[in-house]
């Protein structure tokens, strides 16, 4: 590991696997004002981007952790794993931080759907020129998904 202070700078000259130490970079990531992160969870094998979350520093670190993704609720004010009331869980396979250290890309095995329609990806809504078509079809219900 290099002995050299931390600046995400330091990333763009770095060598092929030089690395750092990892919660000094944790602890560089740029948060916003509520303390958050954007995390985009991709699927790590088929690439597709199944969503987007906020997460905190205690949630990246309890992800790392356990490698079970957590998140940050903005609605709830609470931490939620995903998948603990659907059972649609995510599993990290590896966590990306982008080169400014403002994004997180978390590459994960999503079972079943990501999104809380029931669709495999919250991204479904695709803008043509002018208009905005549905490409896919709930998996399973929303209903059938929490029990509701």
């Amino acid at each position: 590991m290099t002995s050299v202070p931390f600046n995400w700078k330091l990333l763009e000259k770095a060598e092929l696997n030089q690395s750092f130490d990892l919660e000094t970079a944790l602890n560089h990531l740029k948060f916003n004002a509520d303390g958050l992160i954007p995390a985009i969870a991709q699927q790590y094998d088929t690439h597709e981007v199944v969503m987007m979350a906020w997460m905190n520093l205690d949630a990246i670190k309890e992800t790392l952790k356990t490698q079970r993704v957590c998140y940050w609720s903005r609605s709830r004010q609470a931490y939620w794993r995903k998948g603990e009331s659907s059972g649609q869980i995510q599993h990290l396979k590896e966590l990306r931080i982008d080169c400014d250290g403002d994004t997180l890309l978390l590459l994960v095995d999503q079972i079943g759907p990501a999104c809380h329609t029931g669709r495999r990806s919250c991204f479904y809504a695709v803008a043509d020129q002018d208009e905005l078509r549905v490409n896919s079809e709930p998996l399973i219900s929303p209903e059938a998904l929490y029990g509701k």
